[in-house]
């Protein structure tokens, strides 16, 4: 079995595996047995790492059910490689060749020498930024709810916060605590650190590591990590500053809060849809060109190798790249001086195009399902969906089932990725020996 296969098998599995416990009886509040529809749409909700649900978790799941719901988002922040590995690591078994080739493929590493080493390096930096998480939100949540609660609360929301899911207890969400900065810096800094990538903390922790010991050698940033460190700064600046300006008139979202606390929830807003899906105002009464920029962000998404969806920084910076080389008159594209190979900037395009069309296909089911609801509400549905972001107008629990059943296909997809997919279904590529002669074709 080929690898894209392997994943897109494992995380169905475990998906199913998750909607089984989540019907059960004690899983639920009630301590009746759950509804097939909710219990699924949660279960891929949490193994996607998205965050849309259908009923309140807070009060509809309990103790064990939101137990359930914060392993299954692990599990889907790490990736269903690295968990699976992890796990033969814990019981002490040994990789096979094909295992080995699978984990090199997973974490599309060079070789296959040295991945155990970067298992246990992802999964010790997963709990260093978990349990800083739990100890910074304890401050705020042990006050108010107690050490029990507090507790759990706190575990709860920085699981979430880390992988990108955007699962909440509350029922407000974090809107009770957006005038908070230490509940705000904490779970942004816990999204932006997870949804950046694993290379790009280990890049930044060895130079930290050589400036703290004062090593003549200087650290040389790889291009991942130039690209996605860039980008992320570029497109939260912006977003922060657009909400500013779009949102401070609205005495719905920010037109009623002092200054100080509009930059802390234009800030949170900017860095939620990149894509976790915590929210501190009410999404539903955002202006409509403020759910234009949020689609926008939620759909660029996070940086490879971190716990969010999208497109990813690195796609948008190859495509505007092209663009710029295109309008420039060149006919190479440039990156920091590197030139970027031409198969990277095809996956590029393979990557928008699928997405852009996963998009506008779920848009049109669920508007053909559901024609009641505004243009605007579905598309940031589904765009939420797809990016695994989490943000919703307030819909997600009153659609039909059918157009529920379209977003747990369209969260899968967004999870597993549409070039994977597509790799699983049709099998890997294969290199053509065949080569065609050119002709030129008008475009533009």
């Amino acid at each position: 079995m080929t690898v894209s296969r392997t994943v897109c098998l494992g995380f169905l599995a475990v998906i199913a595996v998750g909607t089984i416990l989540l019907m059960m009886p004690f899983s639920t509040s009630s301590g009746t047995w759950n509804n097939l529809i909710v219990a699924l749409f949660t279960s891929t909700s949490a193994v996607c790492v998205t965050g849309l649900s259908v009923v309140d978790p807070g009060t509809y799941f309990s103790f064990w059910g939101q137990l359930f719901i914060a392993l299954l988002a692990q599990i889907g922040g790490l990736g269903y490689m690295t968990s699976t590995t992890f796990l033969i690591l814990l019981i002490g078994r040994k990789f096979d060749m094909r295992q080995k080739i699978a984990i090199q493929q997973s974490l599309d590493r060079p070789g296959m020498s040295g991945s155990t080493q970067v298992i246990r390096s992802i999964i010790a930096t997963t709990l260093i930024f978990e349990i800083t998480g739990v100890f910074l939100l304890l401050i705020a949540f042990v006050p108010d709810y107690g050490w029990s609660q507090g507790l759990w609360l706190a575990i709860f929301h920085s699981i979430n916060a880390w992988n990108n899911a955007g699962f909440s207890l509350f029922k407000d969400n974090l809107i009770g605590y957006q005038s908070s900065g230490l509940v705000v810096f904490t779970i942004t800094g816990l999204i932006i650190f997870g949804g950046i990538g694993y290379q790009v903390i280990l890049e930044m922790y060895l130079w930290m590591r050589d400036r703290l010991l004062k090593k003549t050698g200087s650290q040389v940033f790889s291009l991942d990590f130039k690209v996605a460190i860039s980008t992320t700064l570029i497109l939260l600046a912006l977003g922060t500053i657009a909400f500013l300006c779009i949102e401070i008139r609205n005495p719905q979202t920010f037109g009623g809060l002092n200054f100080q606390n509009q930059l802390l929830v234009a800030w949170f807003q900017s860095v939620t849809p990149r894509t976790a899906g915590f929210n501190t105002i009410d999404i539903g009464k955002m202006t409509t060109a403020g759910l234009f920029i949020m689609i926008a962000l939620m759909f660029i998404g996070a940086s490879p190798g971190g716990t969010g969806g999208g497109i990813k920084t690195t796609t948008l910076r190859v495509l505007t790249s092209c663009t710029k080389a295109i309008l420039q008159g060149k006919e190479e594209v440039l990156l920091y001086d590197r030139k970027i190979a031409i198969s990277l900037i095809l996956k590029a395009v393979g990557v928008l195009v699928g997405s852009v069309a996963t998009v506008i296909i779920a848009t049109t089911l669920i508007a053909l399902t559901d024609p009641k609801l505004d243009f605007i509400q579905i598309l940031f549905e589904v765009v939420s969906a797809f990016a695994t972001v989490g943000l919703s107008t307030g819909i997600t629990g009153s659609v039909s089932v059918a157009a529920k059943l379209i977003l747990i296909a369209t969260m899968y997809l967004g999870r597993v990725g549409v070039l994977l997919l597509m790799s699983a279904i049709l099998g890997d590529p294969r290199p053509s020996r065949i080569h065609y002669p050119e002709e030129n074709l008008l475009v533009g």
